[in-house]
């Protein structure tokens, strides 16, 4: 699968990202807010876009590598995931190096994938779960009118805070 911004390709991974994944899920600056086990090695990274692969092919995730239109590598990821059983609700999780924070590459690459989910994938509902310390996501989230949800509790990580955003509330000019 493959989606287009301006200025980003979005697009599935594969064996040849080795590299790029090891180095976007090793980062210590990306991992501050992520609670997972991070590769080591290319071994482990190869072992992660395999699981992903797998999961794509099973409609259990879609997860695409991010990189810049002129630029082969990835710079960062973006997913939809653990979808509800009637596959009308999914989760959005991304990450991007630290070096291209700030310049509205999550932004569009955000909007390009809650437009796909929405409209492609019928989707009602798309949550977020984010660490409450991580302004950078929050603000993101809160651009593109996700909302907090008060109360609601990511179990078992009590530093996160869940938003989500329904179709029937976003403006019909955001997309």
């Amino acid at each position: 699968m493959k989606l287009e911004t301006q200025r980003l390709l979005l697009r599935d991974i594969n064996e040849s990202h080795v590299d790029d994944i090891l180095r976007i899920r090793s980062n210590e600056v990306i991992n501050r807010f992520v609670i997972r086990k991070s590769p080591e090695n290319n071994y482990d990274a190869l072992q992660f876009i395999l699981t992903i692969k797998e999961k794509t092919k099973n409609n259990q995730t879609i997860y695409l590598g991010i990189s810049l239109k002129d630029q082969p590598n990835l710079i960062g990821t973006i997913c939809l995931w653990n979808f509800s059983e009637d596959r009308k609700t999914a989760e959005v999780g991304y990450e991007l190096l630290p070096e291209y924070h700030r310049q509205g590459i999550m932004s569009e690459a955000l909007k390009s994938v809650l437009d796909f989910g929405f409209n492609e994938l019928h989707l009602q509902e798309i949550v977020a779960v984010t660490n409450k310390f991580n302004e950078s996501s929050k603000g993101l989230l809160l651009k593109h009118h996700f909302i907090l949800q008060e109360g609601k509790q990511d179990e078992g990580f009590p530093d996160n805070i869940i938003f989500r955003l329904q179709k029937a509330s976003r403006s019909p000019y955001e997309i």
